[in-house]
């Protein structure tokens, strides 16, 4: 108690210091759970009284980790004694608090408090839909809908699109639609607004259903807004539909040209549309929109903008004409970013120009550029690519140790790939080593790769059966390939004892046998004399 007596000291200074001081103090009376009784008093919170103003009050719950903690200010300061400045919760403060109260999964708590205060409304009711759909509670949030609304849709335009927006993102369109059909168009309960159609748009859009997506926005005609055009240009273009996107577009502009009062294109619309164009392949089409963008000088074109186009020319096979679009990036002050560097990177290998994507990595790191996992993987299959594995490991040693990026599985297996097909079977053995001294696990395409080469050698199977134990350690499950490449192996090398074991394991499994593997292995049975034919005469 000595540390609470302390702090009802009188408090000078400012807003922080009190901010501070209230801190300390929640910390270390420790309210808990507000229904158990052993809590501490709120009137330990009265010296702070006189700062109670609606921004300090949402500063204090917004500092909190402790919910509860949030909740007891919360509760003091909603009846405050002596209360001199006739303070009283605003509307944010009850958002503030539902909000910290609902991130915590208290939603019990947050309803009880909001019903007690007569706030339970629309709009928070939404909030409470949506924190239920982000968890995936889709019952939980059709279920406040329906209490909010208790028969009578009125005046739930906030919980109805808040529901609309759990559903789509759950990827629940029918049942999304039939709502909208039920509330907007049977009931004319609720009259949609600019955020409801856009929602139904995006739900049809990544659904599939264009035309439907379609018509809706047709129905649109006096609330369209910049977001409700980028989201239909993206669904149609994410639909093949490209030159339909690029038509809406170009009614955005002329409607602006010839009222002054149209919704322009924005960056992200060009964007959008250059997207789709690359993506169908039509570079053509999309440079032409590129320089329509430019030239109109409605927008001008960021990183995000530079990097669609510059990707849509490696994945083409267009490089250079790719590297001369960083440059003019460059030129027209927008810089080169991570991505973009990446993109040229997969550029070169795409083109099969391994020497210049590992020249131009080390012109990235000479330049001290962070680059991130996906241009180190990149670097790494090429050094593979030119059959030099050594330098591929001492790339993700560096990577590792220096840059502390970690790389992928998949990044070890193509490593292991290359010390394979040069033969070098013991650098493959050690580096599945070193994998697991570095904190990575060799998943079954890494085992598999390494023990059927090894088991292909013919001298190595003991290294192969080493790798085989500890893939089983490991929880890997043999398959066909592994268990007939093993058995062909066995019988290779004579060892009729082990091949025999293995394949009546094969068979206790229910894994139906090769040809191949069947006529090897019964060609060394028989050859030990461990297997006779009998005829019908």
């Amino acid at each position: 108690m000595a540390a609470v007596r302390s702090l009802r000291q009188p408090i000078t200074g400012g807003s922080p210091a009190v901010i501070a001081a209230i801190n300390s103090l929640l910390q270390s009376i420790n309210p808990q759970n507000p229904r158990v009784h052993q809590n501490p008093s709120p009137s330990t919170l009265d010296q702070f009284a006189s700062f109670l103003r609606p921004n300090f009050v949402i500063e204090i719950i917004k500092d909190q980790t402790n919910p509860y903690h949030a909740l007891f200010f919360f509760t003091w300061a909603s009846n405050p004694s002596p209360n001199p400045n006739h303070y009283s919760h605003s509307h944010f403060c009850y958002i503030a608090i539902t909000d910290k109260l609902l991130s915590h999964r208290l939603f019990s708590l947050a309803a009880g408090l909001l019903k007690s205060h007569d706030r339970f409304s629309d709009f928070m009711v939404g909030k409470f839909i949506k924190a239920h759909g982000d968890l995936g509670h889709l019952k939980w949030a059709v279920k406040h809908f329906r209490e909010v609304n208790c028969g009578d849709f009125g005046g739930c335009r906030f919980s109805f699109n808040a529901l609309l927006g759990v559903l789509v993102k759950a990827n629940r369109i029918g049942h999304g639609l039939g709502y909208f059909a039920q509330i907007v168009v049977k009931t004319a309960a609720v009259r949609p607004d600019v955020s409801s159609y856009t929602t139904m748009i995006r739900g049809l859009c990544r659904a599939g259903m264009v035309v439907d997506a379609e018509k809706v926005f047709d129905e649109m005609t006096d609330c369209k807004n910049l977001v409700t055009f980028n989201v239909m240009i993206d669904g149609l273009c994410k639909n093949g539909l490209v030159a339909k996107a690029q038509r809406i577009v170009d009614q955005m502009v002329e409607s602006n040209s010839d009222s002054g009062t149209g919704c322009l294109p924005d960056v992200m619309s060009y964007t959008t549309l250059l997207d789709g164009y690359c993506k169908k392949g039509e570079l053509k089409n999309a440079m032409r929109c590129f320089d329509e963008m430019t030239s109109r000088g409605i927008c001008e074109p960021n990183v995000l903008t530079y990097n669609v186009l510059i990707n849509g020319l490696c994945v083409s096979g267009a490089v250079d004409e790719a590297r001369r679009m960083v440059s003019r990036m460059q030129l027209n002050g927008v810089r080169a970013d991570v991505a973009t560097q990446t993109i040229l990177l997969k550029g070169y290998s795409i083109a099969g120009r391994s020497d210049d994507a590992i020249e131009h990595f080390k012109s990235l790191v000479d330049k001290g550029m962070n680059l991130d996992e996906k241009a180190y993987t990149v670097a790494v299959n090429e050094y593979c690519n030119l059959g030099r594995p050594d330098r591929a490991i001492a790339l993700i040693k560096e990577m590792i140790t220096a840059r502390g990026v970690r790389p992928k599985t998949a990044t070890f297996n193509a490593v292991l790939r290359s010390f394979v097909k040069l033969h070098q079977f013991d650098d493959a053995i050690l580096l599945m080593k070193q994998m697991q001294q570095w904190g990575f696990c060799p998943n079954f395409l890494s085992y598999n790769d390494v023990i059927i080469a090894l088991v292909a050698a013919r001298r190595m199977m003991q290294d192969a059966e080493m790798l085989v134990q500890e893939m089983v350690e490991n929880g890997h499950r043999l398959d066909l390939t592994l268990y007939s490449s093993l058995i062909e192996g066995y019988c290779a090398n004579g060892d009729a004892e082990k091949a025999v074991r293995l394949f009546k394991k094969m068979i206790d499994e229910k894994l139906i046998v090769g040809k191949r593997s069947l006529e090897v292995f019964i060609k060394e049975m028989a050859s030990k004399g461990l297997m006779k034919c009998s005829c019908p005469t």
